[in-house]
């Protein structure tokens, strides 16, 4: 076979081929690696491969690594600044064992490379997602402990609006379930499948609230990541953004946000090119930012912006129904989550549900996991239950001599009485505390007995 032949073959190949002799002068290079190098085969016959690499063609030689080391080399070059290519040189031995040429295969990379750094990207996304995307294991379809009146009307104009591209504001009390509802609206937007991110604005300072939000470039502050770091206004692109507690938003960072949301794009920390990006927005607060709007604390522009579709969370004191189902719920949660087999007694379930929950789903959270981990018993009993729960409760004054049956008796009494109030009659409150109608009545007329009359008036009546 001629050179000419040999040629023609070699220029058939999809990846380049470099050919040198013995000494590393180049004898032939095909019309593919002309084409990945940009280098044209008479600039490189018959220079030696140091000479190469000295004008400027390539950044290493393989086939100088190949001459030395006498078997097959494998490296990375860089031509032309930016462009990558894997090398691949090895060694050809004529029949008494010399060698003869070295032939190199060159396959362009930048492409793979580009290829593997968005998909480092792509996980860098997903670990922000993991990070700020909750998703706890007592999380629950909302509607499933949805019984009262309030909160469905919240969750039937949320579902409403769901689909469309309408920003909603969440509007309640800390700990009603805010970003339960949230959830709720994203499950049912028409980007289910898209991430769903979630940023409490009063819970870093402005500077980290900024960064966190926008992202930031290479370098752009002491301390910051050398590849840059992408925000969660990117990050949620094609799904939905909770902005937890919108009202300490500083006003500086309020202004930004306002222009993402009228451009669809926004500016990283340290950046100088614009970045797409195209979420839904909701946001929360307990504050009243109609009061804050007035105050001068919150932009007017961005408030009117995001409370397109305004949703208010009623207090779980005005959803008392939901007290019992939450609290069998989240039993279940952390009975499951500890290893325990607890249970609520039908006492402890009249006096919670009677409770205000200044704290709301999230004190009762606390409280349920609280019982599970300290109670003495598999039965959650009264004596249990932390003081704080019965507030507006004053034990009688008993005698030293007889203290606990007396407070005992107290603290049942008090008990019966809530119920009777709650239920309205002594079959229904003694259905509720699983005991006998009877024993009730026979409880409540010896009570009488030993209240004076002057005060009884304070009993409820009794009612069959």
């Amino acid at each position: 076979m001629n050179n000419r032949d040999l040629q023609r073959i070699i220029d058939a190949l999809q990846d380049g081929v470099y050919i040198t002799d013995a000494k590393g002068i180049t004898l032939t290079v095909n019309k593919a690696y002309e084409r990945i190098t940009g280098i044209q085969r008479h600039k490189v016959v018959g220079l030696h491969m140091s000479e190469v690499v000295k004008a400027g063609y390539i950044s290493r030689s393989v086939s100088l690594e190949v001459l030395r080391e006498l078997q097959p080399v494998t490296l990375v070059q860089t031509i032309h600044d930016s462009r990558k290519i894997v090398v691949s040189g090895t060694p050809m031995f004529d029949s008494t064992g010399d060698l003869e040429y070295i032939v190199t295969t060159v396959r362009d990379v930048t492409e793979l490379l580009r290829a593997k750094h968005a998909q480092e990207q792509l996980q860098e996304l997903l670990t922000v997602r993991d990070t700020y995307g909750l998703t706890p294991s007592t999380n629950v379809p909302a509607q499933d402990l949805i019984v009262s009146k309030a909160t469905r009307a919240s969750y039937e104009l949320a579902r409403r609006v769901a689909s469309t591209s309408a920003k909603v504001l969440i509007e309640g009390e800390t700990g009603t379930g805010k970003t339960m509802l949230a959830r709720f609206i994203h499950q049912h937007s028409a980007t289910p499948e898209g991430p769903f991110l979630e940023l409490n604005c009063a819970a870093m300072p402005e500077a980290l609230l900024e960064a966190e939000l926008f992202g930031y470039a290479p370098g752009a502050f002491t301390g910051a990541s050398s590849k840059g770091k992408p925000g969660l206004l990117e990050v949620a692109s094609g799904g939905t953004l909770l902005l937890d507690e919108i009202g300490d938003l500083p006003l500086s960072l309020q202004a930004k946000l306002l222009k993402v949301l009228s451009e669809n794009r926004l500016l990283p920390v340290g950046g100088t090119e614009f970045k797409p990006t195209n979420f839904r927005l909701v946001c929360a607060t307990h504050r009243q930012l109609r009061q804050q709007v007035e105050q001068g604390k919150f932009r007017e522009d961005l408030f009117y912006r995001i409370s397109v579709v305004p949703v208010t969370l009623p207090s779980l004191r005005e959803r008392r129904e939901e007290i019992t189902p939450l609290l069998q719920h989240y039993l279940n949660v952390f009975n499951q989550q500890h290893e325990h087999d607890c249970s609520w007694s039908n006492e402890c379930l009249t006096v919670l549900k009677r409770y205000d929950w200044p704290g709301n789903i999230r004190e009762l959270m606390n409280l349920t996991e609280r019982m599970v981990v300290t109670a003495e018993s598999a039965v959650i009993q009264l004596q249990h239950l932390p003081s704080e729960v019965f507030p507006d409760w004053q034990p009688r004054e008993v005698a030293d001599d007889e203290s606990l049956k007396a407070r005992v008796d107290n603290f049942e009494q008090h008990i019966i009485e809530m119920a009777l109030a709650e239920h309205g009659t002594t079959r229904a409150a003694a259905a509720v505390l699983g005991i006998d109608q009877s024993t009730l009545v026979k409880k409540l007329k010896r009570w009488r007995n030993q209240v004076p009359k002057s005060d009884t008036s304070e009993l409820t009546p009794v009612k069959n």
